[in-house]
C-alpha cells in the first residue's frame, strides 16, 4: 500500500500525457490504491508552464514521447521552475538505456505502463522523499540562522567595549564646549554632538539586547517629543522630492517603552520608506488613539507612496537575514518587531505593488497627562575646591573627566589604575570624593575602596559601572563608605550631579 508512513494528505498530481485515456487509467490506478488526489493534464510546453505557475503540483507524471513535445523537455522545464518537485516517467516504450538516461537527467523514477503495480508506491515514496528533503533543508537553514545569530552575538559582545570607549567623548566633550563658549551656534553644535553620542551608545546596547534577547529599561515617552526628535534626525536623510508629514493627534499621548529603541524603530521604518520612493512622494508618521475602552491603545503609522511589496515579500518580511537590499543585513525589521512586541505591542504591514506601504504599530497607552513641573531639573552646585580622585584605565575618558570636573571648580588627581591611585593617596593624602571605574586593573574598585578605608577614608565613592560588569562582582563594598553607582555611558551633567549629591550627602 502506498500510504505506509506519514499521511500524504490530498495531493495535486500533474499528468504530462497526450492520451486522455492513458491519463484516466493512471488516475484510476492511483485512486484505487488509496491515494487522495486531484489531477491536471497537459500535453505541451505552454500548458505545462501555465500549470506549474497556477496549479503547483506535488508530483509530475510524464509520458516519454508525445507529438511535438517530449518527457525530457517536461523534465527540464520542471527542474528550471521547481527543482524540488518529484518527476516520474510513465511510458510504454522505455528500455533499460532510456531509463538510465532519464534518471541521469534528473527523474526520480520510471514506470512501465504495462506494469502499473509499481506506480502508487513509487508516487508515495517520491513525494515523501521530496518532503523529507524540503524539511531537512529547512532545519539546516534554521541551524545556519541560529549559528549566524550566535556569531553575531559574539561579535557584538566583542565590539561593544571598544565602541563605548570610542563614543564616550561624544557625551563628555559637549559639556566642555558649553563651559567655554556662549556662542549659540557652538552650543547648538554641542547639543547635536551629545545627542549623537547618546544615540550611539544606546544603539550599541540595543544591538546587544537584540542578540541576547534581554530588555532595555523602559521610560515614559511623550509621542509629540519623540516625533519632533525623529523629524529632526530625518532631515539630513530626506531627498528633495520626499515630503515629510508628522502628526500626533493628542500632544499628551504617552507610552511606556525604551526611548532609543522606539526611536530606532521609527527611523528604521522611515528610512526604508524613503528608499522605497525613488521617484519621490509623501512620507507620513501619524500617531493617534486606537481601540475602545480597556483595549485603547496608541496607533502609529509609518506610510509611504513608494513601489510597494508583493505578497511573497510580505510573507518573509520579518524573517531573520531576509532582505531586498543589496547591502542589507536582514535584521532591521526583525529588531523592530522584537522591540514592539517586548512592550506588549504588535506590528502590522499593509502593502500593494505600485501603491506604497504602511507599517502600523499598536502600543499600550499610558496615562498621558503630564505631571506638574515635569522636566524641570534643579541647578547643580559648582565645586568649591574639593579634592577629587578619579581612577579610570580608559585614557580618553580619564582625561575628559579630569578637564570637565576641574572646570566645575574641583581639584583633581587622576590615576589610570589601582596602583597609581594608591601612590597618589600616599603622596597627597585622602580626597573628599573618589570616582572609580568598576573595571580598573591591578586593584578592583572594591579592593581600592577597602584599602582607602583602612587608611582612614570615610568620604563618598562614585563607582562607574558597566551594565554587563557589576561593580562589586568580587565582593561587597566596604560598609563604612557611602557608595553611589553611576551607570555607563557617562554624561557629564549626570557626573556633575552625582559628585554634587555625594558631597551634599556626605
Amino acid at each position: 500500500m502506498p500510504n505506509k508512513g506519514a499521511p500524504l494528505g490530498r495531493l495535486r498530481i500533474l499528468l504530462v500525457e497526450d492520451s486522455p485515456e492513458d491519463a484516466e487509467l493512471v488516475s484510476d490506478q492511483l485512486l484505487d490504491a488509496g491515494l487522495q488526489a486531484e489531477f491536471e493534464r497537459v500535453d505541451n510546453e505552454v500548458g505545462l508552464r501555465r500549470a506549474l505557475t497556477e496549479y503547483m503540483p506535488d508530483i509530475v507524471l510524464s509520458d516519454l514521447s508525445m507529438p511535438g513535445f517530449s518527457g525530457y523537455q517536461a523534465l527540464q522545464i520542471l527542474r528550471e521552475l521547481h527543482p524540488k518537485v518529484p518527476f516520474i516517467f510513465v511510458s510504454g516504450t522505455m528500455g533499460e538505456e532510456t531509463a538510465v538516461e532519464a534518471l541521469r537527467k534528473g527523474a526520480n523514477d520510471y514506470i512501465i505502463k504495462h506494469l502499473p503495480a509499481r506506480l502508487p508506491p513509487a508516487v508515495a515514496r517520491a513525494i515523501r522523499e521530496a518532503r523529507s528533503e524540503i524539511e531537512r533543508a529547512r532545519v539546516e537553514d534554521e541551524l545556519m540562522r541560529s549559528q549566524r545569530l550566535e556569531s553575531l552575538a559574539l561579535l557584538a559582545a566583542g565590539l561593544s567595549h571598544d565602541l563605548r570607549n570610542i563614543l564616550q567623548p561624544l557625551l563628555i566633550v559637549p559639556d566642555l564646549i558649553r563651559e567655554r563658549s556662549d556662542d549659540p551656534k557652538i552650543v547648538r553644535l554641542a547639543d547635536v554632538i551629545a545627542e549623537c553620542g547618546r544615540r550611539g551608545h544606546e544603539m550599541v546596547e540595543s544591538m546587544l539586547s537584540f542578540v541576547r534577547g534581554s530588555r532595555q529599561p523602559s521610560e515614559r515617552i511623550v509621542l509629540q517629543r519623540l516625533f519632533q526628535a525623529v523629524g529632526m534626525l530625518l532631515k539630513s536623510s530626506l531627498p528633495r522630492n520626499v515630503d515629510l508629514h508628522l502628526e500626533v493627534s493628542d500632544d499628551r499621548m504617552a507610552i511606556e517603552a525604551n526611548y532609543t529603541e522606539l526611536q530606532q524603530v521609527l527611523l528604521n521604518l522611515a528610512l526604508n520608506a524613503i528608499q522605497a520612493m525613488p521617484d519621490g512622494g509623501r512620507l507620513s508618521l501619524v500617531a493617534e488613539r486606537g481601540g475602545q475602552g480597556q483595549e485603547e491603545c496608541v496607533r502609529i503609522r509609518v506610510s509611504d507612496e513608494g513601489i510597494g511589496m508583493d505578497e511573497a515579500t510580505q510573507a518573509r518580511l520579518f524573517s531573520p537575514f531576509f532582505t531586498t537590499k543589496a547591502n542589507g543585513t536582514g535584521l532591521g525589521l526583525v529588531s523592530c518587531r522584537r522591540i514592539i512586541e517586548s512592550v506588549g505591542g504588535h506590528i502590522r504591514v499593509h502593502s500593494c505593488k505600485g501603491e506604497g506601504t504602511s507599517f502600523e504599530l499598536l502600543l499600550p497607552m499610558q496615562d498621558a497627562l503630564l505631571a506638574e513641573g515635569e522636566g524641570e531639573v534643579p541647578a547643580i552646585r559648582a565645586g568649591r575646591g574639593e579634592r577629587l580622585l578619579v581612577v579610570d584605565d580608559e585614557a580618553t575618558r580619564l582625561s575628559l573627566l579630569g578637564n570637565a570636573l576641574s572646570s566645575q571648580g574641583y581639584r583633581m588627581r587622576l590615576a589610570s589604575d589601582g596602583a597609581v591611585a594608591m601612590r597618589h593617596l600616599q603622596e597627597a593624602g585622602l580626597p573628599d570624593v573618589v570616582l572609580v571605574d568598576s573595571g580598573i586593573p591591578l586593584l578592583s574598585a572594591g579592593q581600592l575602596l577597602a584599602e582607602m578605608q583602612a587608611m582612614g577614608y570615610r568620604g563618598p565613592a562614585i563607582v562607574l559601572e558597566d551594565a554587563n560588569a557589576p561593580a562589586f562582582a568580587d565582593g561587597q563594598a566596604p560598609s563604612g563608605i557611602s557608595v553611589h553607582v553611576l551607570p555607563k555611558p557617562l554624561e557629564m551633567q549626570r557626573v556633575f550631579r552625582a559628585v554634587a549629591d555625594a558631597l551634599g550627602s556626605d
